[in-house]
């Protein structure tokens, strides 16, 4: 197909005459730098009669045969064929009366509501914004595997007509205007017919897939032109454009389904007036290959098929600015067959998509993976529904949350340990312990104080002589083991009591410290005074120790006479031989004895 989109093919020589290649060279120049030259030029348009009925409530309109009773469209569910091809598409050549040999494509689709969209004009918000594209650039954009020109379009301002629902999004809503319709529902339900309003905004089975074509070709296996002639066509005008579009022989693009629910997309090419099929032999065509139902969708210049990404066929219109070229038209809607996607693309965040369908993680399940498999009345009251199953409150467990903690265990998941003592036991929410008579404290630590007994030790012993009764029953009668187990913990007490008493006294004045302070302080006073006695003990035992050494003192003269009268009388008794010298010379001596010598 490279060639179809060729403008300027090479010349062979010889060259023309200059004064002929001048001009030539001009207009190719402003062709080519002015135009796309993927453009075509819009001359083959088949185009149905304008018709504008409305209705706004579900009813049987005025043309249609009663023999439908009050249905006004077909629904049939649709194939869920798992695993690959999802599609298959072949091409044929036929003889048909108009145009004797046609070719074409049949697309058939296994899964359509997994595989199929209808896709907007170059994007989400194209059919908003009146933009067209080709169907080649759309199914590039998209991964398209198969696709196909859809809807019907205003040729002067590109405006989507019809309905239009694209993967789940209403595009556009033709207010119930009456044309015939090809949707998807979200639980695959195909539909084919006419629809009224209510029926379009339906929530409660909504549609995710939805365009509008003309001409309703087969009901339930049957051939249902006639008959949707009368429907679609204004009684004040029955033999205008219509049956035209109807009778001539052009290109033409079709819906429908088979027995199996499986989804067929015809296209046979052609060109208005010269080649190709009328609606009639569309219609006996594809009931012959099995369709129940179908809608005609556009034709003429604007059928183009593709496969892969690349135009598989040949379309009508002509290339600008070159007419020996075949270009695709833009168009507004177009059916696209690709893998399978899941919806949501991310499975809500809680699967993986596989194959088009999600599979949810652990708790979560439903085609979007949306929805816990913990429900709120498994749980009851007491816990909440996770991912994980139910997440009970604090003091409660069990798969529905429905049983208390076991006994010693208390909080969330009942994975905390109980730390009451002397057999009392806890409250499974928070863990606070509940005592047994006799015994106090947070953790039941402490018997009852002396003198009080029972629960929570509130009650105080009423027993003879003021004697203390049993700490958990308040009996007056305690056993010898008992009344020997209070006086240890009455002495105990007792002792504690005292000694915390003298250390608050001794807070009062002193605290250790100090006296630690004052009694080494006290200590080396002591030793300073010991030591001083000991060296002046030293210095007198010295002194008598060596008598050579004498000190002198004062003797005055009035005393020397007495003391040589106390000589002589001495030396005259024979008790003593010592005598002076010299009298001037010789003084009294003081000893350290504290006596006198002379």
């Amino acid at each position: 197909m490279a060639a179809v989109w060729s403008l300027c093919p090479r010349v062979s020589p010889p060259p023309p005459p200059l004064s002929l290649l001048l001009p030539l060279l001009c207009f190719c120049v402003q062709a080519c730098g002015s135009t796309d030259p993927r453009d075509s030029m819009y001359k083959d348009v088949l185009l149905p009669y304008a018709h504008s009925s409305s209705h706004s409530h579900r009813h049987v309109r005025d043309c249609q045969p009663v023999a439908h009773g009050n249905g006004s469209h077909e629904s049939w569910p649709s194939s869920r064929h798992s695993g690959l091809p999802v599609a298959e598409s072949m091409m044929f050549v036929t003889d048909v009366p108009s145009s004797k040999y046609v070719g074409g494509h049949m697309t058939v689709v296994l899964d359509p509501l997994r595989t199929v969209s209808v896709l907007e004009p170059g994007g989400p918000g194209g059919c908003g914004m009146n933009q067209r594209a080709t169907v080649e650039e759309m199914a590039k954009a998209a991964g398209c595997l198969f696709a196909q020109n859809a809807g019907f379009f205003h040729t002067d301002t590109g405006e989507c007509l019809g309905n239009v629902v694209s993967d789940g999004r209403m595009v556009k809503e033709s207010g119930g205007v009456q044309n015939v319709q090809f949707g998807i529902r979200r639980d695959g339900t195909l539909v084919f017919g006419y629809l009224s309003e209510d029926e379009v905004m339906d929530q409660s089975n909504p549609f995710v897939q939805l365009v509008s074509g003309v001409v309703w070709l087969l009901r339930n296996g049957e051939v249902y032109i006639n008959q949707s002639l009368k429907s679609e066509c204004d009684k004040t005008q029955e033999s205008g454009q219509l049956r035209t579009f109807v009778d001539v022989a052009s290109a033409r693009s079709a819906v429908g389904h088979d027995a199996n629910g499986k989804l067929v997309l015809f296209l046979c090419e052609g060109q208005t007036g010269v080649r190709g099929m009328n609606l009639w032999e569309v219609a006996d065509f594809m009931k012959k290959n099995g369709v129940i139902n179908a809608v005609n969708l556009d034709g003429g210049g604007s059928s183009t098929f593709v496969m892969n990404g690349s135009v598989a066929g040949y379309p009508s219109d002509h290339c600008i600015p070159d007419s020996r070229w075949r270009c695709g038209r833009r168009v507004s809607t177009v059916l696209c067959v690709h893998p399978r996607r899941c919806q949501p693309p991310d499975c809500g965040g809680h699967g993986d998509c596989e194959d088009g369908r999600c599979v949810c993680r652990h708790g979560w399940q439903g085609d979007a993976c949306d929805a816990l498999l913990c429900q709120k009345s498994d749980c009851g009251d007491r816990g909440v529904c996770t991912a994980d199953g139910c997440l009970c409150d604090a003091g409660w467990r069990g798969r529905n949350c429905s049983q208390e903690c076991l006994p010693g265990f208390y909080g969330d998941g009942c994975n905390q340990t109980c730390v009451c003592a002397n057999g009392g036991s806890c409250e499974p929410v928070h863990g606070r312990c509940s005592c047994r008579p006799g015994f106090h404290g947070d953790a039941c630590e402490e018997e009852c104080p002396l003198g009080f007994f029972g629960a929570s030790c509130a009650q105080r012993c009423r027993c003879d002589d003021q004697c203390l009764c049993e700490p958990q029953t308040g009996s007056c009668n305690a056993t010898l083991p008992q009344v020997n187990n209070t006086l240890h913990r009455a002495e105990q007490c007792v002792v504690r009591h005292i000694i915390r008493t003298w250390r608050r006294e001794e807070q009062r004045y002193l605290t250790e410290r100090s006296w630690v302070i004052i009694t080494v302080t006290l200590a080396s006073l002591l030793s300073v005074s010991l030591l001083i006695h000991f060296v002046h003990a030293c210095r007198r035992l010295t002194a008598a120790r060596l008598p050579e050494r004498r000190d002198y003192s004062y003797v005055p003269l009035s005393d020397i006479g007495d003391a040589a009268a106390a000589r002589a009388d001495a030396r005259d008794s024979g008790k003593g031989d010592f005598a002076l010298d010299d009298s001037d010379s010789q003084d009294d001596v003081w000893s350290p004895s504290g006596t006198v010598i002379s």
